[in-house]
Protein backbone atom coordinates (compact mmCIF):
# COMPACT_ATOMS: atom_id res chain seq x y z
CA UNK A 1 0.00 0.00 0.00
CA UNK A 2 1.22 3.52 -0.83
CA UNK A 3 2.25 5.66 2.15
CA UNK A 4 -0.37 8.17 0.93
CA UNK A 5 -3.95 7.02 0.50
CA UNK A 6 -4.89 10.28 -1.22
CA UNK A 7 -2.51 12.69 -2.93
CA UNK A 8 -4.04 15.77 -4.60
CA UNK A 9 -1.78 18.49 -5.96
CA UNK A 10 -2.99 21.76 -7.47
CA UNK A 11 -6.50 20.44 -8.14
CA UNK A 12 -9.00 22.94 -9.55
CA UNK A 13 -12.54 22.23 -10.68
CA UNK A 14 -15.01 24.55 -12.40
CA UNK A 15 -18.63 23.45 -12.68
CA UNK A 16 -20.62 25.61 -15.07
CA UNK A 17 -19.12 29.05 -14.56
CA UNK A 18 -18.34 28.51 -10.88
CA UNK A 19 -14.90 27.73 -9.48
CA UNK A 20 -15.65 25.01 -6.93
CA UNK A 21 -12.13 23.83 -6.04
CA UNK A 22 -9.24 26.27 -6.22
CA UNK A 23 -5.69 24.87 -6.34
CA UNK A 24 -6.37 22.21 -3.71
CA UNK A 25 -3.50 20.24 -2.18
CA UNK A 26 -4.37 17.29 0.06
CA UNK A 27 -2.08 14.50 1.23
CA UNK A 28 -3.80 11.87 3.40
CA UNK A 29 -1.47 9.24 4.91
CA UNK A 30 -2.60 5.62 4.77
CA UNK A 31 -4.42 4.73 7.99
CA UNK A 32 -5.53 8.30 8.72
CA UNK A 33 -9.05 9.16 9.93
CA UNK A 34 -9.89 12.49 8.31
CA UNK A 35 -12.87 14.78 8.82
CA UNK A 36 -13.63 17.17 5.97
CA UNK A 37 -15.60 20.24 7.06
CA UNK A 38 -16.82 23.39 5.36
CA UNK A 39 -19.98 25.27 4.40
CA UNK A 40 -22.64 24.05 2.01
CA UNK A 41 -21.43 24.73 -1.52
CA UNK A 42 -17.83 24.81 -0.34
CA UNK A 43 -16.82 21.88 -2.54
CA UNK A 44 -16.81 18.91 -0.14
CA UNK A 45 -18.88 16.54 -2.26
CA UNK A 46 -17.06 17.68 -5.41
CA UNK A 47 -13.75 16.84 -3.73
CA UNK A 48 -15.00 13.35 -2.88
CA UNK A 49 -16.11 12.86 -6.48
CA UNK A 50 -12.68 13.88 -7.71
CA UNK A 51 -11.08 11.29 -5.42
CA UNK A 52 -13.57 8.68 -6.66
CA UNK A 53 -12.80 9.54 -10.28
CA UNK A 54 -16.36 10.71 -10.98
CA UNK A 55 -15.17 14.25 -11.77
CA UNK A 56 -12.01 14.96 -13.71
CA UNK A 57 -10.32 18.19 -12.54
CA UNK A 58 -9.55 21.05 -14.91
CA UNK A 59 -6.04 21.22 -13.50
CA UNK A 60 -3.92 19.23 -11.07
CA UNK A 61 -2.90 15.70 -10.22
CA UNK A 62 -5.01 13.07 -8.44
CA UNK A 63 -3.41 9.90 -7.05
CA UNK A 64 -5.42 7.43 -4.97
CA UNK A 65 -3.70 4.48 -3.30
CA UNK A 66 -0.72 5.01 -5.57
CA UNK A 67 -2.77 4.91 -8.79
CA UNK A 68 -5.30 6.88 -10.80
CA UNK A 69 -8.80 7.08 -9.29
CA UNK A 70 -10.10 4.77 -12.01
CA UNK A 71 -7.42 2.16 -11.31
CA UNK A 72 -8.01 2.38 -7.55
CA UNK A 73 -11.79 1.87 -7.63
CA UNK A 74 -11.70 -1.78 -6.62
CA UNK A 75 -9.92 -0.77 -3.40
CA UNK A 76 -12.16 2.20 -2.52
CA UNK A 77 -15.66 2.12 -1.00
CA UNK A 78 -18.09 5.03 -0.87
CA UNK A 79 -21.13 5.63 1.34
CA UNK A 80 -23.22 8.55 -0.01
CA UNK A 81 -25.10 11.00 2.16
CA UNK A 82 -28.49 9.76 1.02
CA UNK A 83 -28.89 6.09 0.16
CA UNK A 84 -31.94 5.73 -2.05
CA UNK A 85 -33.72 2.74 -0.58
CA UNK A 86 -37.36 1.87 -0.98
CA UNK A 87 -37.88 0.79 2.60
CA UNK A 88 -40.99 -1.16 1.59
CA UNK A 89 -38.93 -3.34 -0.76
CA UNK A 90 -38.62 -6.85 0.73
CA UNK A 91 -34.84 -7.06 0.98
CA UNK A 92 -33.00 -8.41 4.00
CA UNK A 93 -30.01 -6.83 5.68
CA UNK A 94 -27.84 -9.77 4.58
CA UNK A 95 -28.85 -9.21 0.95
CA UNK A 96 -27.89 -5.53 1.16
CA UNK A 97 -24.42 -6.49 2.36
CA UNK A 98 -24.18 -9.18 -0.33
CA UNK A 99 -24.89 -6.47 -2.93
CA UNK A 100 -21.47 -5.06 -2.11
CA UNK A 101 -19.93 -8.33 -3.29
CA UNK A 102 -21.29 -8.14 -6.84
CA UNK A 103 -18.57 -9.13 -9.25
CA UNK A 104 -16.62 -11.11 -6.67
CA UNK A 105 -15.64 -14.72 -7.37
CA UNK A 106 -16.77 -16.02 -4.00
CA UNK A 107 -19.12 -18.99 -3.92
CA UNK A 108 -22.58 -18.36 -2.51
CA UNK A 109 -21.71 -20.03 0.80
CA UNK A 110 -18.42 -18.15 1.09
CA UNK A 111 -20.10 -14.84 0.24
CA UNK A 112 -22.79 -15.44 2.87
CA UNK A 113 -20.15 -16.32 5.46
CA UNK A 114 -18.17 -13.17 4.64
CA UNK A 115 -21.29 -10.99 4.86
CA UNK A 116 -22.18 -12.50 8.25
CA UNK A 117 -18.61 -11.92 9.44
CA UNK A 118 -18.79 -8.23 8.52
CA UNK A 119 -22.16 -7.81 10.23
CA UNK A 120 -20.76 -9.41 13.37
CA UNK A 121 -17.74 -7.08 13.28
CA UNK A 122 -20.13 -4.11 13.21
CA UNK A 123 -22.16 -5.63 16.06
CA UNK A 124 -25.33 -6.06 13.97
CA UNK A 125 -25.15 -9.76 13.19
CA UNK A 126 -28.56 -10.23 14.83
CA UNK A 127 -30.11 -8.01 12.14
CA UNK A 128 -29.09 -10.21 9.19
CA UNK A 129 -32.56 -11.63 8.54
CA UNK A 130 -34.48 -8.38 9.11
CA UNK A 131 -36.03 -6.34 6.29
CA UNK A 132 -34.31 -2.98 5.83
CA UNK A 133 -37.62 -1.21 6.50
CA UNK A 134 -37.48 -2.38 10.12
CA UNK A 135 -34.16 -0.65 10.87
CA UNK A 136 -33.47 2.53 12.81
CA UNK A 137 -31.33 5.28 11.27
CA UNK A 138 -28.25 4.17 13.18
CA UNK A 139 -28.75 0.54 12.24
CA UNK A 140 -29.20 1.45 8.58
CA UNK A 141 -25.94 3.40 8.57
CA UNK A 142 -24.10 0.38 9.95
CA UNK A 143 -25.66 -1.81 7.26
CA UNK A 144 -24.45 0.61 4.56
CA UNK A 145 -20.97 0.51 6.10
CA UNK A 146 -21.15 -3.29 6.05
CA UNK A 147 -22.02 -3.21 2.35
CA UNK A 148 -19.07 -0.88 1.72
CA UNK A 149 -16.73 -3.21 3.64
CA UNK A 150 -17.79 -6.23 1.57
CA UNK A 151 -15.03 -5.48 -0.95
CA UNK A 152 -12.40 -5.12 1.82
CA UNK A 153 -11.45 -1.55 0.84
CA UNK A 154 -8.22 0.21 1.66
CA UNK A 155 -9.99 3.60 1.56
CA UNK A 156 -13.48 4.23 2.96
CA UNK A 157 -15.17 7.51 1.95
CA UNK A 158 -18.39 8.74 3.59
CA UNK A 159 -20.46 11.83 2.78
CA UNK A 160 -22.27 13.23 5.85
CA UNK A 161 -22.75 9.79 7.45
CA UNK A 162 -24.21 11.14 10.72
CA UNK A 163 -26.66 13.64 9.18
CA UNK A 164 -29.73 11.58 10.07
CA UNK A 165 -28.53 10.23 13.43
CA UNK A 166 -29.26 11.40 16.96
CA UNK A 167 -26.37 12.42 19.22
CA UNK A 168 -25.99 9.03 20.91
CA UNK A 169 -26.06 7.13 17.60
CA UNK A 170 -23.61 9.59 16.05
CA UNK A 171 -21.14 9.14 18.93
CA UNK A 172 -21.25 5.36 18.51
CA UNK A 173 -20.84 5.75 14.77
CA UNK A 174 -17.74 7.95 15.11
CA UNK A 175 -16.22 5.36 17.44
CA UNK A 176 -16.97 2.64 14.89
CA UNK A 177 -15.18 4.62 12.17
CA UNK A 178 -12.17 5.15 14.40
CA UNK A 179 -11.99 1.39 14.95
CA UNK A 180 -12.17 0.83 11.18
CA UNK A 181 -9.37 3.37 10.66
CA UNK A 182 -7.00 0.95 12.38
CA UNK A 183 -7.11 -1.21 9.23
CA UNK A 184 -8.02 1.25 6.46
CA UNK A 185 -8.02 4.96 5.68
CA UNK A 186 -11.28 6.74 6.52
CA UNK A 187 -12.35 10.08 5.01
CA UNK A 188 -15.71 11.63 5.85
CA UNK A 189 -17.49 14.93 5.43
CA UNK A 190 -19.53 16.35 8.28
CA UNK A 191 -21.35 19.42 9.60
CA UNK A 192 -21.01 18.10 13.16
CA UNK A 193 -18.10 20.40 13.99
CA UNK A 194 -17.79 19.70 17.70
CA UNK A 195 -18.38 15.96 17.41
CA UNK A 196 -15.96 15.48 14.56
CA UNK A 197 -13.18 17.52 16.17
CA UNK A 198 -13.06 15.18 19.16
CA UNK A 199 -13.17 11.97 17.13
CA UNK A 200 -11.01 12.17 14.01
CA UNK A 201 -7.21 12.18 13.75
CA UNK A 202 -7.02 14.97 11.15
CA UNK A 203 -9.19 17.84 9.93
CA UNK A 204 -9.42 19.25 6.39
CA UNK A 205 -11.20 22.59 6.06
CA UNK A 206 -12.63 23.35 2.62
CA UNK A 207 -14.29 26.38 1.10
CA UNK A 208 -12.97 26.29 -2.48
CA UNK A 209 -9.46 26.33 -0.97
CA UNK A 210 -8.37 23.64 1.46
CA UNK A 211 -6.42 23.75 4.72
CA UNK A 212 -5.24 20.48 6.28
CA UNK A 213 -4.60 20.03 10.02
CA UNK A 214 -3.00 16.70 10.93
CA UNK A 215 -3.69 17.26 14.63
CA UNK A 216 -7.48 17.27 14.15
CA UNK A 217 -7.85 20.47 16.16
CA UNK A 218 -10.57 23.07 15.64
CA UNK A 219 -10.88 26.68 16.82
CA UNK A 220 -13.47 29.39 16.25
CA UNK A 221 -10.93 31.54 14.37
CA UNK A 222 -10.21 28.76 11.91
CA UNK A 223 -13.91 28.11 11.33
CA UNK A 224 -14.56 31.82 10.81
CA UNK A 225 -11.94 31.87 8.07
CA UNK A 226 -13.39 28.86 6.30
CA UNK A 227 -17.09 29.71 6.77
CA UNK A 228 -16.64 33.44 6.18
CA UNK A 229 -18.37 34.44 9.42
CA UNK A 230 -18.05 34.02 13.18
CA UNK A 231 -18.80 30.47 14.33
CA UNK A 232 -19.32 29.55 17.97
CA UNK A 233 -18.04 26.18 19.17
CA UNK A 234 -20.16 24.54 21.86
CA UNK A 235 -18.64 21.65 23.77
CA UNK A 236 -20.73 19.33 25.90
CA UNK A 237 -18.31 17.82 28.37
CA UNK A 238 -15.53 17.37 25.81
CA UNK A 239 -12.18 19.17 25.75
CA UNK A 240 -11.44 21.91 23.21
CA UNK A 241 -8.23 21.79 21.21
CA UNK A 242 -6.02 24.69 20.15
CA UNK A 243 -5.14 24.92 16.47
CA UNK A 244 -2.22 26.74 14.92
CA UNK A 245 -3.10 29.44 12.38
CA UNK A 246 -3.43 28.63 8.71
CA UNK A 247 -0.39 29.19 6.55
CA UNK A 248 -1.05 31.60 3.69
Amino acid sequence: MSSLAVDLRGVSVTLGNQLVLDDVDLQVPSGDYVGLIGPNGGGKTTLLRVILGLIRPDHGEVVVLGASPEEARGRVSYVPQYARFDLSFPIRVLDVVRAGQLGSRLSRSAANAKAFEILEQLEIGDLAALAVGALSGGQMQRVLIARALAVEPQLLILDEPTASLDVQSADAFYDLLRSLSERMTVLLTSHDLTGISTRVKSIACLNRRLFFHPSGEVTSDMLAEVYGCDVDLLAHGVPHRVLREHDH
